[in-house]
């Protein structure tokens, strides 16, 4: 297929780009390269994937991979709508892999207004985009955030969402919203997957697995939200790509015996699937993880708990199961045990 990545300087979309092309497909990435992280990271994974940094940089200028031809590379922002729909037009894709957003819980409580250009009017310029190229295959990035308030153990797709507790999760609801308005309007297949805690090498700076390790090896403290009282479902990027692509090769078809009391289908080609570990960490157990694979005891300071933040997320994966086979497999002991690794390598420590 010709697929189009958005988000590939970022970490789910700079593996999902790869794996895409290393298994023969057409790829195209686009990512705005914002410096919500440092840009040089971003930047490393391009170079990573086989790209020309310097080349990278410039908007509008497409690039090729020296490591995979029929991967090529395109500077540009979700926001800048006639760019997005020259790209389609020009491209014809079969597929969309809408993995850029802007990221971060916290974040979206002192810059709210970086999320309603990314995730709303960016998220809305890509599905028009893609209703007006023709494309019948969209999927996209959701994520666990959308819980909010829910208590109930582990979250499903059958749960209430209408109680976020962060504008980033409101967002995220809204563009499961929007994909379902497009799917139902103009038959798109758009399939929405709510990630739970991705981590590994190459991951996001602003994470806690990330944040500890750097502190650690520093030999600085680390802070710990809740007093150490949380769970997540802490899911290695290994097992996010190949349930990721899988559903790429499965398009979503209606649900013929839909009804409203299913929030998780329609009687659209739309569904949400949780994608994640399907087994919650105690932070105090990644902690822990840490502090084995440095050989370091981290300096602690406990904190109360945040807001915006909740205190275990945990993922009913039946629904993906049984549709599309997945099953994770990687443990956390055995992602930190990468991660550090990558890290050690990455920043020479």
């Amino acid at each position: 297929m010709k697929i189009l990545v958005t988000g590939t300087a970022g970490f789910i979309g700079f593996y999902a780009a790869w794996r895409l092309a290393e298994r023969g497909d057409e790829v195209v990435g686009i990512d705005c390269i914002n410096d919500y992280y440092d840009p040089s990271l971003k930047f490393a994974r391009l170079a990573e994937a086989g790209f020309d940094v310097e080349a990278a940089r410039e908007f509008g200028k497409t690039t090729a991979s020296r490591r995979h031809p029929n991967y090529r590379f395109l500077r540009l922002d979700l926001e800048d709508r006639e760019a997005l729909v020259r790209l389609f037009a020009e491209e014809k894709f079969d597929a969309v892999c809408h993995l850029a957003a802007q990221a971060g819980v916290r974040y979206s409580l002192t810059n709210p207004h970086a999320y309603a250009g990314s995730n709303l009017a960016g998220f809305l310029n890509i599905l028009e985009a893609a209703r007006q190229g023709g494309v019948r295959n969209f999927c996209y990035a959701s994520s666990s955030s959308v819980y909010g308030l829910n208590t109930r153990q582990p979250f499903s797709t059958g749960d209430c969402v209408d109680h976020p507790v962060s504008l980033y999760a409101a967002t995220k609801k809204a563009n499961e919203l929007m994909a379902h308005a497009y799917s139902h309007l103009y038959g798109m297949s758009a399939t929405g997957l709510r990630f739970f805690t991705v981590y590994g090498p190459w991951g996001r700076p602003d994470m806690a697995y990330f944040l500890f390790t750097k502190a650690v090896l520093e030999g600085k403290p680390i802070t710990i939200n809740n007093f150490g009282d949380m769970k997540r479902d802490f899911t290695y990027i290994d097992d996010i790509i190949e349930g990721l692509l899988r559903v790429i090769d499965k398009p979503a078809q209606p649900d013929p015996g839909w009804n409203a009391e299913n929030p998780a289908s329609s009687s659209a080609p739309w569904r949400v699937y949780n994608i994640g570990r399907g087994s919650p960490a105690g932070l105090m157990e990644l902690v822990e993880a840490v502090e084995e694979e440095t050989g370091k005891k981290a300096e602690k300071i406990l904190q109360p708990m945040p807001a915006g933040d909740v205190h275990t997320t945990w993922a009913d994966t039946t629904g993906l199961e049984k549709d599309f086979g997945y099953r994770p497999r990687v443990d956390i002991k055995t992602g930190i045990k990468n991660f550090v690794r990558w890290y050690r390598e990455f920043y020479g420590k």
